[in-house]
């Protein structure tokens, strides 16, 4: 059975940066994304990777935040600048056991969910 936990949310300050990551008892090499809610919203896309490294992002975090991995350890990281209040979201990781991602972040695609890290951004 797959398992995904993300930690590292926090608050944090307009303008500010933080990382948050996820380790994935995936094997190496899937299609792993992160996704995050926001109050009173549904869960929406907000970046992936593909099994060769490739990466997606969404509109609204292009620029700002990256999307990386470390194989040898299954860590999934997301490098979080130049924070917005509307980045106030609990943040997912998913997987699926594939190297190919959507050409479209889809949540639908992904088998596998962590539980979700927290991170708040005041103005």
């Amino acid at each position: 059975q797959v398992q995904l936990a993300e930690s590292g949310g926090d608050s944090v300050q307009t303008g500010g940066s933080l990382t948050i990551t996820c380790v994935a008892s995936t094997r190496n090499n899937v299609c792993l994304a992160w996704f995050r809610q926001r109050p009173g919203k549904e869960r929406e896309p907000v970046a992936e990777i593909y099994g060769d490294g490739y990466k997606i992002y969404d509109d609204a975090v292009k620029g700002r935040f990256t999307i990386a991995r470390y194989d040898p350890t299954n860590i999934l990281y997301f490098h979080m600048n130049n924070l917005k209040p509307d980045g106030t979201a609990l943040y997912f990781c998913a997987a699926r056991d594939v190297g190919t991602c959507p050409a479209k972040i889809s949540a639908w695609f992904f088998d596998y969910w962590g539980r979700g890290t927290q991170v708040t951004v005041s103005s």
